[in-house]
């Protein structure tokens, strides 16, 4: 590859208006929009759109192609079509909890029709007689299933548009019309790349590319700006990495040398024998510890397959070394649960342990090894000789947090997460670490069964539930997700939790688990289950990690379908923690309610239980996005790319990184904005 990408700028083609680009116009919220009010920015706010720019950016996930504009009386089952005409009368009922049906009779000049929404009972003051509309769906049993609509016949429902990734609350309609408003600034957008490395890649400008992203002629043209976007974000990413290498290349860390009489005692005090997985993670943590340069490894794997045993191992090399270890965790309820693991075998060993959290304050002065939440990094805890830091859930961490633990010093990080990452996209996010995966859970771990059933179904599921509590084991039932607070998801266990204790459950001992508990109720609580005091546990998803009870042997999470599929993978890991048989059932909505992706996802539950395979198909539903989301598990996205088919785009901005690390100008500007907004610098 040609060098020279940082040279001068080539004029820009864009018809500007005039004046010169204005770059602040950008980052206005959105509530400068006229018409945009706080209710509406509270809305967008929740789809991750704060500023104009966020519109700008905000990616079509597919397009309407065109569709044939059908009479009512022509319609025929199964082909898509828009239909246009007249709401003669309109009716809502909802036959269960959680289903509106909303039915409009809509009339043309060949006949009547029946129109069906299915749980956006809103549109019922929207439909009222004499409203124009135009629609588009499909003639299916019960009437025409709308996918789209317009009201007023303005907008033409039937030609190739963009569809943005929307809400109940946000239409694609309504953040369509949100972004043909503010696509003029895409001149006023800085372009990032230098004008030697767009000619180089025959890549448009970057208004240019924006423009046909949202007003594209042709799937073609759409997906040649997603290209040049997509191109923009990888070429970002990987010179923040690249530079966050080059800073640590003077980092000097204590080598430990060999493994010693400790680690050796550690690995026959062990119960069973560590998996070929766990030796080869092992294997290259001793290769790491050995160098004068800090270890900085990504220790990705599995629910259930055995990080911790592997953490400890990396944290007891450092005190065979007199110096000190240290585990840092996001929570409280999964830096007890590491507390809980640890302390006994370090007991056995010899080696005290302290735990530090917001709420409870142990004296560390003698402790080799302190578990902690941020808790460790807050002024006046000293740590002092940290020879090893394990920061577990890393990505739940802000960058000032992580590097807050190790300021000052030079120790051996590792990092852990429990959500398994195709190894492709773990070595695009985490470039600057070394990765290291435990891919196979313990042989004696059974593979969790699943099932999925619909609500009219629930009733079965909660017999099934009942036998295995009948059965001496435990249970746990996960309420559905709300997005409002974690107050509102409180409330809402505590009412199921009520329901449950005076229905299906009324038998048996049920505590509830949810975020807004004291740190000392919740401990009390799980102490409870653990020890087999409570039958039922009804949680929050604050169970995603964390707990770990081998006699709970089946799980149900309600409303399954509210779920990502990593989240619903990583709930479902807290069954099969022994050696029963354990299982999970996934109920959800009626199938005809439910997105082809919910139904894909949930099938894709029942039919594996390997994280990376169900990673792997994570990215294929989604194609972008928040694989890594907070919601899940704590990355934020990138905007444009498509981790299955940009691998070559990848390998081809790596390499211009590496040319472009010290270039000033929008690129370092741009890197500046990407890694403090989406905190990915480890």
């Amino acid at each position: 590859m040609p060098t020279g990408f940082a040279g001068e700028e080539s004029p820009d083609l864009w018809p500007r208006l005039p004046g010169t680009p204005r770059p602040e116009l950008v980052e206005q919220d959105v509530a400068s929009l006229s018409g945009v009010g706080p209710a509406l920015s509270r809305k967008l706010a929740k789809l991750g759109l704060g500023t104009l720019r966020d519109l700008l950016e905000h990616r079509p996930h597919r397009y309407e192609p065109a569709v044939p504009e059908r009479r009512i009386a022509d319609l025929f089952a199964e082909e898509e079509a828009a239909i246009a005409g007249v709401v003669r009368s309109v009716s809502l009922r909802r036959p269960r909890r959680n289903l509106a049906i909303l039915n409009a009779r809509i009339a043309d000049e060949s006949g009547e029709i029946a129109a069906v929404w299915f749980n956006q009972a809103w549109l019922e003051e929207k439909l009222k007689p004499g409203t124009h509309v135009r629609l588009r769906g499909q003639l299916k049993r019960g009437g025409f299933q709308v996918r789209s609509y317009d009201l007023n016949g303005v907008a033409a429902t039937a030609d190739f548009a963009p569809v943005y990734p929307a809400s109940e609350e946000v239409t694609p309609k309504r953040l369509r019309g949100l972004v043909a408003r503010v696509l003029p600034l895409a001149r006023d957008l800085p372009d990032p790349l230098p004008a030697g490395l767009k000619a180089h890649e025959a890549l448009p400008l970057r208004s240019d590319a924006l423009v046909a992203l949202h007003q594209p002629h042709s799937l073609a043209e759409g997906e040649a700006a997603r290209r040049r976007l997509a191109f923009d974000e990888l070429l970002v990413l990987q010179v923040g990495l690249a530079r966050a290498r080059a800073g640590r290349e003077t980092d000097r860390a204590h080598a430990l040398g060999a493994p010693g009489e400790l680690t050796t005692r550690y690995r026959e005090l062990l119960p069973f024998e560590l998996t070929p997985d766990q030796e080869h993670a092992i294997a290259e943590i001793d290769r790491d510890l050995e160098r004068e340069a800090p270890m900085q490894r990504l220790l990705q794997g599995d629910v259930g397959s055995g990080k911790t045993v592997v953490a400890l191992y990396g944290l007891l090399r450092a005190i065979e070394s007199g110096l000190r270890g240290a585990l840092m965790a996001p929570t409280e309820t999964l830096a007890e649960q590491h507390f809980l693991t640890i302390e006994p075998l370090c007991a056995e060993l010899g080696v005290p342990v302290a735990l530090l959290t917001r709420s409870v304050k142990s004296d560390i002065a003698e402790a080799g090894i302190v578990v902690g939440t941020h808790a460790l990094i807050q002024e006046g805890v000293d740590l002092g000789e940290l020879g090893v830091a394990v920061i577990d859930e890393q990505h739940r961490f802000g960058v000032e947090q992580r590097r807050a633990l190790t300021e000052g010093r030079a120790p051996h990080v590792l990092h852990m997460t429990a959500t398994p990452i195709p190894r492709t996209l773990a070595l695009t996010l985490y470039g600057d670490l070394a990765v290291t995966e435990i891919a196979k859970p313990p042989a004696s771990r059974k593979p969790i069964v699943t099932s999925w059933v619909t609500a009219e179904r629930s009733s079965e599921a909660y017999r099934r539930l009942r036998k295995h509590l009948d059965d001496g084991r435990q249970a746990y039932v996960v309420c559905p997700l709300i997005e409002e607070s974690e107050t509102s998801q409180a409330r809402a266990a505590e009412a199921e939790a009520g329901r449950l204790r005076r229905a299906e459950l009324s038998d048996y001992k049920v505590g509830l688990l949810h975020g807004r508990l004291r740190p000392a109720e919740r401990r009390e609580l799980m102490a409870q289950f653990k020890a087999g005091e409570l039958d039922v546990l009804v949680a929050t998803t604050v169970i995603e990690v964390g707990v770990d009870v081998p006699n709970a042997t089946i799980m149900i999470v309600q409303e399954a379908d509210r779920f990502g599929l990593a989240q619903l993978h990583q709930l479902r890991g807290r069954v099969g923690r022994g050696a029963e048989q354990s299982y999970c059932l996934l109920i959800s909505r009626a199938r005809e309610e439910l997105t082809d992706n919910a139904q894909a996802r949930l099938q894709a539950l029942v039919d594996s239980t390997d994280g990376f395979e169900l990673a792997e198909k994570d990215l294929e539903l989604r194609g972008e996005g928040q694989l890594l989301g907070t919601r899940q598990s704590g990355l934020s996205d990138l905007r444009f790319v498509h981790w299955r088919t940009d691998r070559p785009l990848l390998e081809r901005a790596r390499t211009a990184a590496e040319e472009l690390v010290d270039y000033e100008g929008p690129l370092a500007d741009e890197v500046e904005r990407f890694f403090g907004e989406r905190e990915l610098a480890a």
